[in-house]
């Protein structure tokens, strides 16, 4: 719960500009999504909290890191959003809202930050993480059988599109979100 601490923030990025000197690469991947059900009755202090965690806390990391290094440097910024700030996302709504404000944001940084700083936003499906658990837990055969690639996501994928979009061999991309998603968006128009 400290990703959207503004103190917190500034003590790591303090701490990772006495280590290294240079904070070149900035991966926002805190998120949170306490809650599954209808948005139509959802608590609005929590929804308060997954903005916070969501999308406050990536903006403050960025401004941080802009303010501390790249501004002056330049370097990249990756957002992790999701597959379900494209798109309607049952009973994880407020978590889908708040990921479509991310790939906004990032929009937002990337136009505001060059030339110096690429800001781009990778969407991930479902990856077998601690996080998704519940999304797959008990029927992951079932799941997996949704996806194109037959396979949930595992998390060397996600790493695989950060990798991509810190280097040099995506230095003509900006503003853009990388959908990761073993195909499962191509099912959107099958019904």
């Amino acid at each position: 719960g400290k990703a959207h601490d503004e103190a917190h923030q500034a003590v790591a990025v303090e701490r990772a500009m006495e280590a290294f000197g240079r904070i070149d690469f900035l991966v926002n991947n805190a998120g949170t999504n306490p809650v599954f059900g209808p948005i139509a009755d959802l608590d609005l202090n929590v929804a308060r909290k997954v903005f916070e965690t969501n999308v406050v806390s990536a903006l403050g990391f960025a401004q941080k890191t802009w303010h501390a290094w790249q501004k002056d440097n330049g370097g990249a910024i990756v957002n992790i959003a999701s597959v379900a700030g494209l798109s309607p996302s049952p009973f994880i709504g407020a978590y889908g809202v708040s990921k479509a404000a991310m790939i906004n944001l990032t929009v937002q940084l990337a136009h505001e930050f060059a030339p110096k700083v690429r800001v781009n936003a990778i969407a991930p499906a479902v990856v077998k993480t601690k996080f998704a658990q519940a999304l797959y837990e008990g029927r992951e055969e079932e799941a997996a059988a949704a996806y194109p690639l037959g396979r949930l996501g595992v998390p060397s994928d996600i790493g695989g599109a950060a990798a991509f979009l810190t280097s040099g061999q995506s230095d003509w991309v900006t503003g853009q979100t990388l959908v990761v998603d073993g195909g499962i968006f191509l099912n959107a128009g099958t019904g």
